[in-house]
């Protein structure tokens, strides 16, 4: 298991990290009037993911398994503020993922889009198709729309 952490910095701009881009578990987003969008379904994270927010008039975008569990109890909003989830993991201790957010948001937003929605948030990107011409001419099969698929030499 890693414990690195990642920091991402979003102002004014879009940040996208999609398909196996880590294997940290920890991530530092600090985002002003910007977006981030981070892909959490690749099988290379651990089950306990930190995300520590520092939020300014921002939106983050988490791509996430079905069965993924979401704590926001150390979130800190000021002003304006929510988390929109799609649907939330069943309440058993199955849960293949915990997520703990932590930090402070103001005036943002937190998107969590799960299962097939997270495959069309990715699928609708650039870097998706570029992944695809890129498989189209070396052969293999695109890691984008499911991380879980291993990359074939």
């Amino acid at each position: 298991m890693t414990t690195s952490t990642e920091r991402i910095h979003s102002d004014h701009t879009l940040v996208k990290h999609l398909g196996n881009w880590t294997d940290a578990g920890r991530f530092e987003i600090r985002a002003r009037h910007g977006a981030t969008v981070l892909d959490l379904r690749s099988p290379d994270l651990p089950d306990d993911i930190d995300i520590h927010l520092d939020l300014d008039r921002a939106m983050v975008k988490l791509l996430v398994s079905d069965d993924t569990s979401l704590d926001h109890w150390n979130l800190g909003w000021t002003a304006r503020g929510r988390i929109k989830d799609s649907g939330s993991a069943s309440t058993g201790d199955k849960s293949a993922r915990r997520i703990h957010l932590s930090g402070t948001a103001t005036n943002s937003e937190i998107r969590v889009h799960r299962g097939g929605i997270a495959l069309l948030s990715a699928m609708f990107s650039r870097a998706y198709v570029q992944e695809l011409r890129r498989v189209r001419r070396t052969g293999g099969f695109p890691t984008i729309d499911d991380p879980a698929r291993r990359q074939q030499s």
